[in-house]
């Protein structure tokens, strides 16, 4: 009974998702009550995602393809942000820094959903979500690297092993337990995951969305500065990647990857580095989660170009 009414959660996934970033505006004290259990959040919505995909897809799927990729989007993108910001001698301050942690994080876990709700293939996003999750501790080290906000090299190495740590535990558990508790999962067991999926996404977009509220209230020109950015980077990124896989003739890879190009899971970072550093970027993270939910409603029909052309 439950798992059946969580499928039909499911069915209104992108509802949930509005609704959190509903309640994270206007429910504030809630927010911030919400705000400190955003790293447990995060593993815990890891630990869903390995269990619904589970070993054997995960593995299974051909990720030799994918890997140029995430080193094109986790990598080479966010440390050539950085050697570009260093020799323009422009500086990294919060809103530099905030730019270079979302090229460097991996797929968020929605990706394959948002790809399905525009119409495109999410497989390949599947795989990029897989892969990019996997190797994140490996390219985000180079990142955090030449971020000086980071610390030392010791301070580095702390949070890159950090997020190994968290990373690989939440994903191995999910994993495990898919295996013992439910090796076939099913149609009907995939949808009730999904609408608990939602549900803790929903969830995890209201304690994202904590330093909006007093945002709002301090400084609402600030905020709308915030949220612009936001938006230029999310859509920009998606628009842009899509365009290039477009004129190089790879349309089907162009829905995908332009999803997973300008939606990234940052708010992985705030597991691994200190509070000093993600405390000044809890708004553009906050606002960051607006383009990213509103990616399926906003970009539909952008993305139908791909599809007509095929």
């Amino acid at each position: 009974m439950i798992i059946d009414l969580l499928g039909r959660v499911a069915r209104y996934g992108r509802l949930c998702l509005v609704l959190g970033l509903l309640a994270g505006l206007i429910l504030p004290g809630v927010a911030a009550v919400m705000r400190p259990w955003i790293p447990e959040l995060v593993s815990l919505l890891l630990f869903f995602t390995a269990f619904r995909v589970g070993y054997r897809d995960a593995t299974g799927v051909d990720l030799s393809k994918a890997f140029g990729q995430v080193l094109i989007l986790q990598l080479a993108l966010p440390v050539g942000a950085v050697l570009m910001l260093i020799g323009l001698d422009l500086g990294l301050g919060p809103l530099a820094m905030a730019v270079v942690l979302v090229l460097a994080a991996p797929s968020v876990t929605g990706a394959p959903n948002f790809t399905i709700l525009v119409g495109g293939d999410p497989a390949r996003a599947l795989r990029v979500l897989v892969l990019g999750t996997a190797l994140l501790p490996v390219t985000a080290l180079p990142v955090f690297w030449l971020l000086p906000q980071i610390g030392d090299l010791q301070d580095v190495l702390w949070a890159a092993g950090r997020l190994t740590l968290v990373v690989l535990s939440a994903v191995a558990l999910g994993f495990a337990v898919r295996q013992l508790a439910a090796p076939d999962l099913g149609d009907r067991g995939r949808a009730g995951l999904d609408g608990l999926t939602s549900i803790v996404l929903a969830v995890i977009v209201v304690a994202l969305m904590s330093a909006i509220g007093p945002a709002f209230s301090e400084s609402p020109l600030g905020l709308f500065w915030w949220l612009s950015v936001a938006f230029a980077v999310n859509f920009g990124m998606q628009v842009a990647y899509f365009t290039l896989l477009t004129v190089l003739g790879q349309d089907r890879n162009a829905i995908p990857m332009g999803i997973v190009a300008g939606n990234r899971n940052v708010a992985l970072f705030l597991v691994a580095l200190p509070p000093e550093t993600t405390e000044p970027l809890l708004i553009f993270i906050g606002c960051y989660q607006i383009p990213m939910y509103l990616t399926p409603i906003l970009l539909r029909r952008f993305y139908a170009r791909a599809l007509c052309s095929d």
